[in-house]
């Protein structure tokens, strides 16, 4: 449903700080059964695979992993490549030995270089900057939408001593761009479904609500899974989850980036109008059907810019729902089931 931006729906006070208040021990305790009850009656699988990326998202998951059905039937994968920071590895090391899981890691930068990966990429970025070589680092960020025209994406650049040089992307270096490091989250989920294979296990998908609403994933990476225990819930809740499990600190208190690039990346830089807490208050007051004038004074945000930011939110819903579906068929096929189990 589509919200009439100029027309105020609920005129009422709202804290939506304290909507995203949790009952951890509740919440833990839920995802928990239901991850058991996955296993057993639908997905028939004999424990649960997590590609532990040194973030929250999949730190949170792999211990509610262990919680559902303990440490030994849980595996974990730690999967850098060429452009990962050193500080995700030993993030992902630290959960996987305080988990008490059996986990391996393995370095895909070979594969992805096997593959193109980076060849694509920089082929596109020297189309930009033809000075970029080794030992140059770059990025993409996001820009225009809260200044209140389309949004662009532009290519950043580092050279080797430190000079930094931006340009707006055009359409078709940007999708090489994306295309290329597409590759990485793909690979990884390649490698996690032969574990899965081979154990016999269920995959596990780390997104949470803010990621799994707004689009932000790769169709065939990151994006599957065969069950999502955050999806549901907001990046704070993740993060509140986190500190409630005794996760640790640098875990805990690490923000969220795209590990992507080769230049360090917020994922408000790259994706979100937003950084993740206010991005939350924003999803939610969308959500709950409050007006944007509703919005703009829980942010201290003028009208226009809370305005803007719902029409980001709906635009990201529209231009990436496809991500969200499975394969279509021409026409109807009588047999299979297609559509996964609803729990109560």
């Amino acid at each position: 449903m589509s919200i009439n931006l100029n027309t105020t729906l609920r005129s009422v006070p709202i804290n939506l700080t304290a909507d995203l208040k949790l009952d951890e021990a509740a919440e833990i305790s839920k995802i928990a059964e239901r991850l058991r009850e996955l296993l057993r009656s639908h997905l028939h699988r004999r424990g649960l695979i997590i590609a532990i990326s040194g973030g929250v998202d999949s730190a949170v998951c792999a211990a509610l992993a262990v919680r559902a059905v303990g440490p030994e039937r849980v595996f974990g994968l730690l999967l850098p490549e060429r452009d990962s920071a050193s500080e995700s590895t030993i993030r992902g090391r630290m959960v996987a030995k305080q988990l008490g899981i059996a986990y391996e890691e393995f370095d895909i930068a070979s594969t992805l270089d096997a593959l193109g990966c980076y060849q694509w990429r920089d082929e596109a970025i020297r189309a930009v900057f033809p000075t970029y070589t080794t030992g140059w680092k770059n990025k993409i960020v996001i820009s225009g939408g809260q200044a209140g025209t389309f949004n662009y994406f532009k290519l950043v650049v580092q050279s080797p001593d430190g000079q930094l040089f931006e340009e707006r992307l055009d359409s078709k270096n940007y999708l090489q761009i994306v295309a290329a490091t597409n590759f990485k989250q793909r690979v990884r989920k390649t490698i996690e479904y032969f574990h899965a294979d081979r154990l016999h296990y269920a995959v596990i998908g780390t997104p949470n609500r803010l990621e799994y609403d707004q689009g932000f994933f790769v169709k065939n990476g990151d994006g599957s899974a065969d069950v999502k225990p955050i999806a549901h819930l907001y990046k704070t809740q993740v993060y509140a989850l986190a500190r409630y499990l005794g996760l640790p600190e640098d875990i805990c208190n690490a923000p969220p980036t795209t590990d992507t690039y080769s230049m360090a990346q917020g994922q408000d830089e790259f994706y979100f109008a937003l950084p993740y807490d206010k991005m939350d208050i924003a999803l939610l007051a969308h959500n709950s059907g409050k007006a944007a004038s509703q919005l703009a004074e829980e942010l201290g945000i003028s009208l226009d810019q809370a305005k803007l930011i719902y029409h980001d939110i709906e635009a990201k819903r529209k231009t990436t729902a496809m991500l969200h579906w499975p394969a279509i068929a021409i026409e109807p096929v009588i047999g299979p089931k297609t559509k996964p189990p609803v729990l109560g």
